[in-house]
């Protein structure tokens, strides 16, 4: 299992990732630091890989992390976004899954919009 670190600001949560084309393409581009961008409780911000649909979900899980193929996007799910119907947490169109938090994801609720994230790799086991 490959474990990722995410860390902005005071908060820091760790991750894994699954076995997924999208989630070996993001393990090769780390680390990554990036500035940032909250949607509802949802945190994203660009990064340097490009990548197609790959079982792609319209509607995920608090916790789950993201690749939007549209905006080259690393997303952090961890609540309602704008466009949730209810209690659904709803990107802004299908991302590919391709890992989970490990814990309480709704820590990620402290992080400001604008804040560097990081994201090291912490192990494989």
């Amino acid at each position: 299992m490959r474990q990722i670190q995410i860390r902005a600001g005071d908060v820091q949560v760790i991750a894994e990732l699954n076995d997924t084309y999208t989630a070996d393409a993001i393990w090769k581009a780390l680390p990554l630091s990036a500035v940032g961008n909250r949607w509802g409780d949802e945190i994203y911000f660009s990064i340097p890989v490009q990548l197609q649909e790959e079982n792609a979900q319209a509607v995920v899980s608090s916790g789950d992390l993201g690749y939007w193929p549209p905006g080259c996007a690393f997303c952090i799910f961890f609540g309602p976004t704008p466009v949730s119907r209810g209690k659904e947490i709803r990107p802004a169109s299908p991302v590919n899954i391709f890992g989970r938090v490990v814990g309480d994801p709704t820590v990620l609720k402290k992080v400001q919009d604008g804040e560097t994230v990081v994201v090291e790799p912490l192990s494989t086991m």
